[in-house]
């Protein structure tokens, strides 16, 4: 299958639109068009009713496919360039907020560093087609074990730090002088979904068997400080690595006791790293 038709119609299928992919795509409408028509007869189905512009049955499932195929192809094109390039003298690194430790934060070199913080499920990605070095992913976890990171390439996959998590709560909530808590007891409790500040809620749905943990509030933010602010304003409940949780004005961070559950971060990296993106591997696995 051609690659080129492939993303052709994945960016008609996401636009609804010939000509507004042609736009993005920079080329004719007419081009657009032959290249649906190429990829149709190549498969023998028709992908796209025309009016409206919408993916047929046969068209949903290749999009199911689609996206996967680009991304390693994206990815082996950026490995091979990784290779064949000269080390760079500066680095790349994508991370979650809660991924970003003292430790992490520490070893980061004095000068030369790109830190972009993104959602967690799109850091393997950013590694794998070269948008950054390295990337620093986090999640519950049971100790020891490793996270479950998207198979989106060859990644090298490091476990770089585990520690307590604890339940941030306003300091006048009823369970703020409570020495630990079961996770499943808070099941209907009222909680913040910030799946990109804090440990996503369907990560604590998970642990205790998939239900409860109903958002009282959502943040699509990424700073923690916003989020607890919220957590001390009682407007939810939200789960932190106790470093991130400790000390915050007006809140409680009472310890989670049951499940048995750590706050996991990952070092994600792709080949053979070099350079200052080697150096900064290897103080991150130097031991604590």
């Amino acid at each position: 299958m051609d690659p080129h038709l492939l993303r052709t119609y994945v960016t008609v299928a996401r636009l609804g639109s010939f000509s507004r992919a042609a736009r993005e795509l920079g080329y004719t409408q007419s081009a657009v068009s032959q290249h649906i028509a190429a990829l149709e007869q190549d498969l023998g189905a028709s992908l796209l009713t025309r009016r409206p512009v919408a993916p047929t049955v046969a068209g949903e499932r290749l999009l199911e496919h689609a996206g996967p195929l680009l991304l390693r192809l994206d990815a082996a094109r950026a490995d091979v360039v990784r290779i064949a390039a000269a080390p760079a003298h500066g680095l790349a690194l994508a991370a979650t907020p809660t991924a970003l430790g003292p430790r992490a934060v520490a070893a980061l070199p004095p000068a030369g560093v790109t830190l972009r913080v993104l959602p967690r499920e799109e850091i393997p990605a950013a590694v794998a087609t070269g948008k950054a070095d390295l990337g620093l992913v986090d999640g519950l976890a049971a100790p020891s074990d490793p996270l479950r990171v998207p198979d989106v390439a060859p990644l090298t996959a490091h476990g770089v730090a585990e520690e307590p998590v604890c339940v941030l709560l306003s300091g006048t909530h009823p369970l703020a002088g409570r020495r630990g808590l079961r996770l499943g007891d808070l099941a209907d409790a009222r909680w913040l979904d910030a799946p990109d500040a804090a440990l996503p809620l369907a990560q604590l749905r998970a642990a205790i068997g998939g239900h409860g943990f109903r958002p009282a509030l959502r943040y699509a933010g990424t700073d923690v400080r916003t989020l607890t602010a919220l957590a001390a304003a009682g407007h939810g409940l939200t789960l932190l690595p106790r470093s991130a949780a400790a000390g915050v004005p007006g809140t409680a961070a009472v310890p989670v006791t049951d499940p048995r559950l750590v706050h996991r971060t990952e070092l994600l990296h792709a080949s053979s790293p070099a350079g200052p993106v080697a150096g900064l591997v290897r103080a991150l696995l130097e031991p604590a």
